[in-house]
């Protein structure tokens, strides 16, 4: 079979790997010339796929700028970024020119599948009647179906193949077809009525992390003011067997999901005039949340007789999640910029992110910048780091990860 992979990012391009590597022909289209000319040349960008998986696919998965080339492919998955306007509503640029694009080459037959999160009625409302411009009509003419990525970066016990991959078709045959498509790939597909049930229980899914780690979050700001430790206040909950789910607090939610779905389903909602108000709020809590943190930092060195402006503040981790080198959304970045404007002078330290030229900062060497710090403040918890000895070298420590549970210093400073 011969599949058409259109957006090789975080999402894309292990999707595209996992077909080729279940023998199949892949192309994977990019407008990023630079994603395509590292493709042909073996070399991956996603650190979920090493250079050495790409290395036997050669023959098989080829890289293109060209929409022409999709059009021999009997499946074409469309994987393009799907971010948030500068005033918090969907920008479907990428997916609305993806679809031009892609309907004047679209076939009789073909198979389309939208995999970029999304509100509600996308794949209905807006994907289809640009595709039927080609003069074809789908669930007669060719396929269309929504299939929502469940890509978590830096796991490994949940892959693509062990993760159950749900489809929604605009028909049942276009629900079959899409379920045939992903059966190559997935041990288990689940078939939902509607291309609209499958996009809302993507959102439903990121929706209930966002709602619990706003509980947490909310619950550790009370803490602080109750000195109380949340972490202890956690641990106790968690013994229970039943009736509770553990979350734990943190600097804020980042990545490409969790910050941004909340506001496509608000998006939605207003058009029906509802107010989501209990998710809404949710997002506002997490979005507060790098601003309570840098004030935490702000008010422990002021504890140690020390003002943010002129102080020597190390950030470890800067990507929003712990074993990944991701940093789309990460509260850090909101962090650094939050004390810069007090005045703090910034370093970082993160084995996963080299260089943050958006901030003109790289990350520098642990062990010398601990000896020449004011305060350090960990944000996102890399496993690999040693913290008993961080919190040994620094004078001081504010940890939002609670990785220092168990160690007792008069320097140490938890969320």
């Amino acid at each position: 079979m011969k599949i058409g992979i259109v957006g090789l990012g975080y999402v894309g391009l292990p999707l595209a790997v996992a077909f080729a590597e279940t023998g199949h022909e892949v192309v994977g289209l990019d407008t990023d010339q630079r994603k395509v000319e590292a493709l042909s040349g073996g070399r991956s960008y996603v650190e979920d796929v090493p250079d050495a998986a790409l290395e036997p696919l050669r023959g098989r998965l080829h890289g293109t700028p060209r929409h022409a080339d999709l059009a021999s492919c009997e499946a074409v998955v469309i994987c393009v970024p799907t971010p948030l306007t500068g005033s918090r509503e969907p920008d479907l640029t990428y997916l609305l020119d993806a679809a031009t694009a892609l309907s004047q080459v679209l076939r009789p037959g073909q198979l389309v599948v939208l995999e970029s999160t999304t509100y509600p009625g996308t794949t209905r409302e807006r994907l289809l009647p640009i595709l039927e411009e080609s003069g074809m009509s789908a669930g007669r003419d060719f396929h269309l179906a929504f299939s929502p990525e469940r890509i978590d970066p830096g796991r490994t016990d949940f892959t693509v193949r062990t993760t159950p991959k749900l489809v929604g078709g605009l028909t049942e045959r276009c629900a079959e077809r899409a379920r045939e498509l992903y059966s190559l790939i997935c041990a288990e597909v689940v078939v939902l009525s509607s291309p609209e049930a499958a996009e809302l229980s993507k959102l439903l899914e990121n929706i209930f992390r966002s709602v619990n780690i706003a509980l947490v979050n909310e619950l550790a700001q009370l803490c602080d003011r109750l000195g109380i430790d949340v972490w202890e206040v956690i641990d106790a909950a968690a013994t229970k067997p039943f009736g509770f789910m553990r979350f734990d607090p943190g600097p804020g939610m980042g990545g490409h999901c969790l910050p941004v779905d909340p506001f496509y389903l608000a998006f939605k909602a207003r058009e029906h005039d509802f107010y989501p108000e209990f998710i809404e709020l949710a997002g506002k809590v997490n979005r507060a949340q790098p601003a309570f943190c840098a004030e935490r930092i702000e008010r422990a060195l002021n504890d140690a007789g020390k003002p943010v402006n002129g102080s020597q503040i190390l950030i470890l981790g800067v990507s929003y999640k712990a074993g990944v080198g991701d940093t789309r959304e990460s509260p850090a970045l909101k962090i650094v910029k939050l004390l810069r404007e007090l005045g703090g002078e910034i370093a970082y330290h993160d084995p996963y992110v080299p260089e943050l030229p958006e901030l003109g900062l790289s990350s520098v060497d642990l062990e010398a910048a601990l000896s020449s710090t004011d305060v350090v403040a960990i944000v996102t918890a890399h496993p690999e780091l040693d913290y008993e000895k961080v919190v040994a070298a620094a004078p001081l420590v504010v940890d939002f990860r609670g990785v220092t549970r168990g160690i007792a210093a008069e320097n140490l400073v938890r969320l």
